[in-house]
């Protein structure tokens, strides 16, 4: 068994001895019980100016071939989010570039009819953000300005993800929150933009704990009444919304929440932390996925719904249960740098040349959670070769003064 040298938690260092490779099966079919989106990174350049506030330069071979990864287990692909650092290091001009490459990628796809995405469209296979980043909040007017930039704003972006195939994610905007004076004005900005568009998108609600800048969204800090304003803004577009994703971190709220959607209206969880359960359902609903999460566990994931499909559900979620820490560990406080364990796990497992993140997010993470990282992925089967995990781990934890 391969080991290696990690830090403790009280100070010190001790051998950890790492787990065989587990086999995850791709798909035979596609998948059909549950509906999946892993919202998957982006991989920089290496040699590109990674620091904070620099343009974006990204490594699109192997950016590529991540999603080509993702749809060969049979997920979909959320794409041009948080996840890939929207409002965190990737600007406006890379995200075009983002859209319209992974667009081309998944009609490759469609083309292609492999067993694991056979009948899928464009849409099926891959879900873009439209937000509003390209404007400067710090320059935004007040009232009815403010409000009318925003959604032409939304407009730029909705056109080029619809131009480029994929299916639209309605993002939470930073801007509309500095500019909203009350629900009104989100009700108002939402409802225009639902009428406008040709096809049913999803909406997104981001907490605060994945940013901070959204307090209040959707007119009031107080969830209930935010809730209710989101609920009646779907009942009044219901023909517009293919589904909602909520991502509070809140099991109780999601669980209301979906029961209370109208017919045909899907929840996709963001819950990083509760999935296991929201995706099993209670009996009468389930939770459908679109997650970060699914971005590192993909393997399993796939594989768990897979046994969905199969009628397998105790299975099923026990697989789900068995990446439940992990998870947890990745997007803990604070969790707007759940991204960093993201990439760290697709460096272990060879997915890309460096440990590096657009605007220098690679080091929002300290070297003993990137470690606990590693043991969590090695204990739930997610490293793909350990051996080759263990020396890129090893390398890392050398460089930063670990054991030496």
């Amino acid at each position: 068994m391969t080991s290696l040298i990690l830090p403790s938690s009280d100070g010190g260092t001790r051998e950890y001895r790492l787990q065989g490779a587990t086999t995850w099966a791709r798909p035979t079919a596609p998948l059909t019980a549950r509906r999946a989106y892993a919202a998957a990174h982006v991989i920089p350049e290496v040699l590109a100016d990674n620091t904070p506030g620099t343009p974006a330069r990204l490594d699109w071979d192997a950016t590529m071939a991540y999603r080509h990864e993702l749809w060969s287990y049979g997920l979909g692909v959320a794409d041009a989010m948080d996840t890939a650092q929207r409002g965190m290091g990737l600007d406006w001009a890379a995200t075009q570039q983002l859209i319209k490459r992974t667009g081309v990628e998944a009609a490759s796809v469609v083309s292609a009819g492999n067993a694991a995405t056979a009948g899928k469209s464009v849409r099926d296979l891959v879900a873009c953000g439209a937000g509003t980043d390209q404007l400067d909040i710090d320059s935004l007017p007040v009232g009815e300005a403010g409000l009318k930039a925003v959604l032409e704003a939304y407009r730029e972006q909705i056109a080029v993800i619809s131009e480029a195939g994929p299916k639209v994610i309605l993002m939470a905007s930073r801007a509309l929150a500095k500019v909203a004076s009350g629900p009104e004005d989100y009700v108002n900005v939402y409802s225009t933009l639902l009428q406008e568009v040709d096809q049913p998108v999803i909406l997104h609600w981001l907490g605060t704990m994945f940013d901070p800048a959204l307090a209040g969204y959707w007119g009031s800090d107080d969830v209930p009444a935010a809730t209710e304003t989101f609920l009646n803004l779907i009942k009044d577009n219901a023909d517009k919304v293919d589904g909602v994703k909520v991502s509070l971190l809140d099991a109780g709220h999601e669980v209301a929440l979906r029961a209370a959607l109208p017919d045909g209206v899907r929840l996709y969880t963001g819950d990083d932390f509760n999935y296991p359960e929201l995706i099993d359902g209670d009996g009468s609903h389930h939770s459908d996925a679109l997650l970060g999460i699914f971005a590192a566990i993909y393997p399993a994931a796939s594989v768990a719904l897979q046994n969905y499909d199969a009628g397998n559900a105790a299975r099923a979620r026990e697989i789900l249960d068995s990446t439940r820490e992990l998870g947890k560990h990745i997007f803990s406080a604070p969790t707007f740098y759940y991204k960093t364990g993201i990439a760290f796990m697709s460096w272990l497992n060879g997915k890309q040349p460096g440990f590096q993140m657009v605007g220098g997010l690679h080091s929002g993470r300290s070297v003993c959670h990137l470690a606990k990282t590693f043991e969590l992925a090695d204990q739930a089967g997610l490293l793909k070769d350990p051996a080759l995990a263990a020396f890129r781990m090893s390398d890392y934890l050398r460089i930063n003064g670990v054991g030496v």
